[in-house]
């Protein structure tokens, strides 16, 4: 463990006060970034389970104690920016972050007293589990083999370069403010490992998308023999003398927690499964999950059902367990709805509705081991979003169950729109044949998605390595449409890697919108500006890019990004977005596109400039920094995404 150049903690100069109200409000809004940060400062030998607990246990000390000073150097003076890199509140929390990191790296040294970073965090713990990130591929782990080769200071300035885009210059600062004693040798020694910045963003090192497992179960039933006597005499001595104001207090109406309760037994008895005709759909008003039949060669088998029912409402230990951000996965409150119940390919897969949620369980056709349990909301899914179901995945293919309303489904290359497309067969039960699934990592070259027919028209849908396939859109945020058309086609086909940068989020749906086109200053052509927006089933999460594109240019570049932003949307149908620029002949211009309605753009801080209309062009240099803010015709302001 390299860490022998971390100098002690420098005294802050007078700068920036930053209060903890305005830390803290920096910390809850950007607080995955903060611990994704910690997380890959931390050195890998720590484990993935302490790493993560640490990380977050690093985040949430950041906060000062009251009223502190910031280094000037390392604390943006701009403070009516919005967003990051004019937040005072968030440079001083991720510096804490930094240094505490870089001190959790320090070695324990003999008589003298652990620095607090240095010891396991009592809190957040979990007993009994331990949590790591999802798995990534081979480029993610030869990359954080790489970062543990590096010493603290070097990690950290690769980290920092990599995902903050902080400049050298800046870097140095951050660094020395956070107690390395020789930033440039760290920086010398970060350059050295290739730049993989996208991989820095990869679900492999997001320490708040966990996986859990148990520790050694042996060890801990040893201990807790250990403690039972102990745990007795205080609930002993706790009942002799009473707690006060009545205990726990009364359970109200509630029955006893040994009684057995109707409606839970009735959830898990196979008889009493929700069962919709084969033709409910053909007379029904409705195009959801709550009409669609129960389909599959195993759908009579009770035994198979039985055991998806109990595997749902206690899963054991051996069971992989994973559900989309904001599912509960909780046991149904009733007797849910059966969709399916069938082989695909090795195992048999049942899946299961209760209103809110599509369960998918499945075990390997040969015994019960190794059987999964996937959750997904579909509350409110109604017409495409109600149209297909992953049944399996196998060797990077993907199998669906269409809606009973499905006539056709194909597959098609969203990379190449002008392409043919393969024909994909529907079983009788809805089941198509395998298709190719999107890169999951490596060089995106296809981005291979579902597209469906039926009464209403033709679909797109396309994997995010979740249940429910998410729908893809074209147009205006007021009035979407549907992105199977040759038009739509060709302004998705420069955007579709870009899916991959939402992928595991729970997203419903993801709508692509040319909203403006700048001619640039140079005379080489005119620019496509595009906003796309990723919402999801849970509301919130939603994320919005917009992305750059220049004339000849095969894919468009992520300029700017929000998060949770009702930019781009049906509520705010209004985008605003700028870049730098450098053209043919080596001059720097920042360049700023908002919607059409937008009746001014004002360029402040680094860059200096307004333009009336909704197109900003204003002369700069390499590596200025503005803000933006656009004037709508009722006089309402909208600042620029980042």
């Amino acid at each position: 463990m390299q860490s022998q150049d971390v100098a002690p903690r420098p005294a802050p100069s007078s700068g920036t006060v930053v209060d903890v109200e305005q830390a803290e409000a920096a910390l809850v809004e950007h607080y995955p970034r903060l611990v994704r940060l910690a997380y890959l400062m931390l050195p890998p030998s720590l484990g993935r389970n302490r790493r993560v607990l640490t990380a977050h246990a690093l985040t949430q000390r950041a906060l000062p104690r009251g009223r502190a000073s910031g280094d000037a150097s390392v604390i943006p003076t701009q403070q009516s920016g919005g967003g990051r890199d004019g937040d005072p509140g968030y440079a001083f929390v991720r510096l804490q972050v930094v240094r505490t990191a870089l001190e959790a790296g320090l070695p324990l040294k003999r008589r003298a007293w652990p620095k607090r970073s240095q010891l396991p965090p009592l809190l957040p713990h979990v007993w009994g589990l331990r949590l790591f990130p999802r798995s990534g591929g081979a480029d993610e782990l030869a990359l954080d083999q790489r970062l543990s080769a590096l010493s603290g200071p070097a990690r950290a300035a690769y980290v920092l370069r990599g995902l903050e885009k902080l400049p050298d210059a800046h870097l140095r600062k951050v660094l020395a403010a956070a107690g390395a004693e020789n930033p440039a040798a760290a920086l010398k020694e970060a350059a050295g490992v290739e730049a993989r910045d996208a991989l820095l963003d990869s679900p492999e090192f997001d320490p708040c998308s966990l996986h859990a497992r148990p520790t050694d179960m042996m060890r801990r039933r040893r201990h807790v023999k250990a403690g039972l006597a102990a745990t007795a005499a205080v609930i002993v001595c706790g009942a002799l003398v009473g707690l006060p104001g009545g205990g726990w207090g009364p359970d109200g109406a509630a029955a006893p927690s040994y009684a057995q309760n109707a409606a839970a037994e009735a959830a898990l008895d196979p008889a009493r499964l929700e069962r919709v005709p084969a033709t409910a759909w053909e007379s029904s008003a409705r195009t959801d999950f709550s009409v669609w039949p129960a389909r599959g060669n195993l759908v009579k088998d009770t035994a198979l059902l039985r055991r998806a029912l109990a595997v749902w409402a206690r899963p054991g230990e051996s069971v992989q367990v994973r559900g989309t951000p904001g599912t509960p996965s909780g046991a149904p409150p009733g007797p849910p709805q059966v969709l399916y119940a069938g082989d695909v390919d090795q195992a048999h897969v049942v899946l299961l509705h209760d209103g809110l949620r599509i369960v998918r369980y499945a075990e390997p056709r040969d015994g019960t081991g190794g059987a999964a349990l996937d959750f997904a909301r579909v509350d409110g899914a109604s017409g495409a979003e109600a149209s297909a179901v992953v049944l399996g995945r196998t060797d990077g293919n993907v199998r669906y169950l269409t809606a009973p309303w499905v006539t056709k489904a194909v597959e098609r290359d969203l990379l190449k729109p002008s392409a043919g497309v393969t024909d994909l067969t529907l079983s009788a039960d809805g089941a198509t044949s395998p298709l190719a699934g999107p890169p999951q990592t490596g060089k995106c070259t296809s981005w291979n998605v579902l597209q469906i027919k039926d009464g209403s028209g033709t679909h797109l849908l396309t994997d995010l390595g979740e249940l429910i396939p998410a729908h893809l859109t074209a147009g205006r945020p007021a009035a979407p449409q549907e992105a199977a058309g040759a038009q739509n086609l060709r302004k998705w086909a420069p955007l579709a890697c870009s899916l991959a940068s939402v992928r595991s989020q729970g997203v419903r749906s993801v709508n692509v919108w040319p909203y403006a086109l700048q001619p640039l200053p140079d005379g080489s052509g005119s620019a496509a500006w595009v906003c796309t927006r990723a919402d999801t089933w849970r509301g919130d999460g939603t994320r919005v890019l917009a992305q750059f594109r220049t004339p000849g240019g095969a894919y468009g570049a992520v300029v700017a990004k929000a998060e949770n932003s009702p930019a781009c949307g049906s509520r705010d149908p209004h985008v605003l977005a700028g870049v730098l620029w450098k053209s043919g002949t080596g001059a720097w211009y920042l360049l700023a596109a908002g919607s059409k309605d937008t009746v001014s753009v004002d360029a402040t801080g680094g860059v200096r400039g307004s333009a009336a209309g909704p197109l900003l062009t204003v002369r700069t240099k390499q590596g200025a920094q503005a803000e933006l803010k656009g004037t709508l015709p009722d006089g309402r302001g909208i600042t620029g995404l980042r």
